[in-house]
Parts: structure tokens; C-alpha cells; sequence
């Protein structure tokens, strides 16, 4: 499924938005040239007032002059008309009846009010004013009024402007946005062109320069890159040596099997059929251990059952008991006297316990004579001990212990077991640590309590 394109979504938010205040503005525009349109008008009136009260003052009352005659006739768009009184009232020239107003007149020297003349909206102003016209000498009252319709139209001239240039603004942005856009995310398609003609095998880091928006996400491509680097060497080491390990085991296992038809003696016929167990019991245990380092190393998400520690070193060292025993090895198991409850894969914590007893019957020596192991309960944590009286390890080698397929001395394993034993314990955020003695080792198991364990 194909989500919109980074380019598109940024188109889409930043137009909705300009758009709308592209309207509000439009809105606000016309108000404003509704209110420029009267107050401009108005003041056309006004001009005209004062102009038609001059005329009648010069030519007392006779005529208007040209000028007056030409802005009447169209100021600010539209006509104006005019009606003049003297003196006592008397008509003096203009229309013959100007409008009405619903409006008070009252004695203001200027009033603006709005009426109807001969069936249309208009605006009027009436303008007081003292004049003498031959020996009489009152109030001249100029009325001049406008039809509204031309206030309205020189508006939305005005507003049709405005929208025309607010439109021609946001296509312009709207292209700015839209080729700015693709022009800004260049970086990111040469980006996409290095990594599409890599090839599968080039895992280096991406070092092309990126916007600083980008730089965390090409951090994060190459710091994942290193870890599936790493993975894949490391998987090629582990194959590499698991087929170096498991090559012995085999070889041994064909030699005897080749050798094992022709050995006629029963005696020497029956060490054979040992022998060629012993070897497939080594090459199944083998097996097993690499099947549990896989299972350790792509295992994500185990799922962890409540266990009880007690139960399960007590199975393991039941299986064991007879193994460590035919080989007259003293073998015992001091459970702590209370449950030790923790969660874990039983599974996986009988592999680590096994491990550590194997270890301690294979690497022990010839002079290993006990093998103990034990449980207590530490602050928070289920300890289980493994101890031996055998050759042990040097202090300075406890790191080279946990190494894959490492093996301190010569001996019959495979140099596997401390390794799936750490894994295992940080599966179940635990630790392992050896204490190796003046003779022997000692490996302690550290697994998380789930609850506090009463003291017995």
C-alpha cells in the first residue's frame, strides 16, 4: 500500500490553511472597501455641498458655475443631485423635490441620514449654513444626496480587485509551494537513488550530505546497517565454526560405523558399539547446543511461565545423577528449604543447569572427585551454585570462558556451554559469574525472584 507522497502531504498542509486565510482576508477586504466606498463618498458629498453653497453665494442664488455643474453631473462614480433652499425657505435651484428622510434633521450644521428618491436607497447630507442673498440674509439648507447603488457598485469594484489579487497571489504561492517543495526534497531522491543502486552486500554507511530534518533517519539507516553487518559476520563466524565442530563428531561417527562390520571378536565388537554411542551422544548434544544458541540469538520474545528454581535443578540433576555417578563422582543437590518462584523457560534454564554440570564432568580432570550444586535466595534473587573440586580455570581466562567454541584446555566439549549459559541468564535478566578457587570453580546463576522468598 502506497501512502501520498512526502511532496503532496506538504502541499496539502500548507495550502488548506493559506487558502482559508485567503477568505477571511477576502471578507475583511470587502468590509474594508465597503467602509472606504462611504466614507469617500460622503466626503464627495460634502465637496459638493460646499461647492454648490459657494456658487449660490457668489451669484446670489442665480446659477452654478461650470466646474460645479461637471463634478455634480459624476463625482466618485455616480451622479449626484442637489436641491438648494435660501432664505425663509424659498427654493433657489436644483431638483425641485429632494428626498424625504425617516431620520431626525434636527439643527446640525452637517447631516448624513438615508432615504428613497423616486424609489431607490440614497445617501443625503444636509448642510446648514447662514448666507445673505440680496437684502435677506438666513440659513441656505443645500441637500445633496447620491443613489446608494452606485456606492455599492464602486465597493465591489473594488472587492472584485482585491479577490483578483489575493487569487493571483495564492496561485502564484500555490506553484511556489508546489515546485519549492520538489526542488526542497531533491536531496531525499538522490538519497533514495544511492541506496537503491547499492547492491545487497554493500552495508557501508550512507555519507551523503542530507537537510538536517533527514540527518536522524540516515543515522538510524546506518547505525542498522552496522547491526545487521555485525549480525551477518557474526553468523558467518558461527556457521564457520559450527562446521569446524561438528566435522570431528562426524568423521568419528563414519570411522566407527566403516570399522564396525568387520570386527568379529564380541568383546572388541561390543567397545566398538560404545564407542559409536558415545560418538552419536556427542553429536546430538552438539546439536542440540547450536539449535539452543539459535534459538538464543532469534528468540526475540520469549514467553516466560512461572516457574519454581527448586524443581527445575532438581529434574536436571535427577537425569544427571546417574552419568556423574558411573563414573565415581560424588553428586549431590542442596535445594534451598523454601520455593524460589521466578519466571522463565524451563526449557532454557535446564540447558543452562545441564551445561554447567556437563562442564564440570568434562572439564574437571582426573582429579575431580565432587560436584555439588545448591540453591539459596538472595536479595531479589534465586541463586543457584555450581561447584567442583576439579583443575578449575585460571582468574585471568573467566572472560575467554564465555567465548563461542573457546575451549581453555583440551577436553570433550565443545566449548559452547558458558556461552548458552549467559545467554540464557541475560534472556531472563540474570548473570552468571565464575569464582574460580584454590581447587575447583565455582558458577553462580543469578534469575530474578518474583516475589520475596520467607526465610526458612
Amino acid at each position: 500500500m502506497t501512502s501520498m507522497s512526502l511532496r503532496s502531504r506538504l502541499f496539502m498542509l500548507i495550502l488548506p490553511p493559506l487558502l482559508l486565510l485567503s477568505i477571511v482576508l477576502g471578507f475583511w477586504r470587502f468590509e474594508v472597501a465597503q467602509r472606504t466606498s462611504e466614507t469617500l463618498f460622503d466626503r464627495s458629498l460634502l465637496a459638493a455641498a460646499l461647492a454648490i453653497s459657494r456658487d449660490v453665494a457668489i451669484s446670489g442664488g442665480d446659477a452654478l458655475s461650470p466646474s460645479t455643474r461637471d463634478f455634480v453631473s459624476d463625482a466618485g462614480g455616480g451622479e449626484l443631485f442637489y436641491h438648494v433652499t435660501g432664505p425663509g425657505g424659498i427654493y433657489i435651484t436644483g431638483y425641485a423635490y429632494p428626498p424625504v428622510s425617516g431620520g431626525r434633521t434636527g439643527e446640525e450644521m452637517l447631516n448624513y441620514t438615508m432615504a428613497e428618491y423616486r424609489g431607490e436607497p440614497v445617501r443625503v447630507l444636509r448642510m446648514r449654513e447662514s448666507t445673505t442673498i440680496g437684502n435677506l440674509t438666513d440659513d441656505t439648507i443645500v441637500t445633496v444626496w447620491q443613489r446608494d447603488s452606485d456606492r455599492n457598485a464602486f465597493a465591489a469594484a473594488l472587492a472584485r480587485r482585491a479577490a483578483a489579487l489575493i487569487a493571483s497571489l495564492m496561485a502564484a504561492l500555490a506553484l511556489v509551494v508546489w515546485f519549492g517543495v520538489k526542488i526542497g526534497l531533491r536531496p531525499l531522491n538522490d538519497l533514495q537513488d544511492a541506496i537503491q543502486h547499492r547492491s545487497p552486500d554493500d552495508l557501508r554507511d550512507i555519507r551523503r550530505p542530507v537537510p538536517a530534518e533527514v540527518f536522524g533517519i540516515v543515522a538510524t539507516l546506518n547505525r542498522l546497517f552496522g547491526q545487521v553487518r555485525q549480525s551477518i559476520e557474526d553468523h558467518q563466524v558461527f556457521i564457520s565454526n559450527a562446521a569446524h565442530q561438528l566435522r570431528n563428531p562426524a568423521s568419528a561417527l563414519l570411522s566407527l560405523a566403516e570399522v564396525l562390520p568387520d570386527v568379529s571378536d564380541p568383546q572388541e565388537r561390543r567397545l566398538r558399539e560404545r564407542e559409536l554411542i558415545a560418538a552419536a551422544r556427542k553429536s546430538a548434544r552438539l546439536a542440540n547446543q547450536l539449535l539452543s544458541l539459535e534459538r538464543l540469538r532469534y528468540d526475540e520474545a520469549p514467553t516466560f511461565d512461572a516457574l519454581e528454581l527448586n524443581a527445575v535443578a532438581a529434574e536436571v540433576c535427577s537425569d544427571f545423577a546417574p552419568t556423574v555417578l558411573s563414573r565415581d563422582i560424588g553428586f549431590g543437590f542442596e535445594p534451598y528449604p523454601a520455593p524460589l518462584p521466578v519466571n522463565g523457560d524451563s526449557v532454557l534454564l535446564g540447558e543452562a543447569i545441564t551445561n554447567l554440570v556437563e562442564n564440570a564432568l568434562s572439564h574437571g580432570g582426573p582429579g575431580l572427585s565432587a560436584i555439588r550444586v545448591s540453591t539459596v535466595a538472595e536479595t531479589g534473587y534465586a541463586v543457584l551454585t555450581v561447584q567442583d573440586d576439579g583443575i578449575g580455570i585460571p582468574k585471568d581466562s573467566t572472560q575467554a570462558a564465555f567465548q563461542r567454541f573457546g575451549q581453555l584446555s583440551e577436553g570433550e566439549g565443545s566449548g559452547l556451554g558458558l556461552a548458552i549459559v549467559q545467554d540464557v541468564l541475560r534472556r531472563h535478566g540474570g548473570d552468571v559469574e565464575l569464582l574460580p578457587q584454590d581447587r575447583g570453580l565455582v558458577v553462580r546463576l543469578k534469575v530474578p525472584l518474583v516475589s520475596p522468598v520467607a526465610k526458612p
